[in-house]
């Protein structure tokens, strides 16, 4: 009974012995040459250390993060649907039009989105969105500062 397993426990050590002598490997292999900028950390193109100037991350590396991990889902649906069409075709379940036309909705619905996107400026990274950001930023600031300035004066007026 237990040898019925024995092809699952093999595969499972080799797997092991694989990935284990994998990173010895490269650990003994590769070359090692550090410097600051290897040494960096690096978040989304932008220089996680800033001064305290005031400078922020621009909003838009996110949205963009956000954007393809949400399309990204979207081709995770695609994928089976794709995969079982011809079988959900066939006579034997008649169900054809519907799913044809359920996955034709689903990809308006996503060019929707995407066409929505395009027009709100979400993939412009020219001059004028650079603007924007920047204002976006400023009239950030002066909330935060105002909002701290209230907070301030109410602390010491009680």
């Amino acid at each position: 009974m237990l040898i019925d397993y024995l092809p699952i426990v093999v595969m499972a050590v080799l797997a092991g012995v694989f990935a284990v002598g994998s990173l010895l490997a490269s650990g003994m292999l590769r070359p090692n040459r550090p410097n600051p900028v290897k040494l960096s950390a690096y978040e989304c193109g932008n220089d996680p250390v800033r001064l305290p100037s005031g400078e922020r991350f621009s909003v838009k590396f996110y949205l963009i993060a956000m954007i393809f991990i949400l399309f990204d889902i979207e081709v995770i649906f695609l994928v089976p649907w794709a995969v079982v069409f011809r079988r959900l075709s066939s006579p034997e379940y008649g169900l054809s039009n519907v799913v044809f036309f359920e996955m034709i909705i689903f990809i308006a619905l996503l060019a929707a989105g995407l066409i929505y996107v395009i027009k709100k400026g979400a993939f412009d990274w020219g001059e004028t969105a650079r603007r924007e950001a920047e204002a976006e930023a400023r009239l950030l600031d002066k909330k935060v500062s105002s909002s701290r300035f209230q907070v301030s004066s109410s602390s010491k007026a009680a």
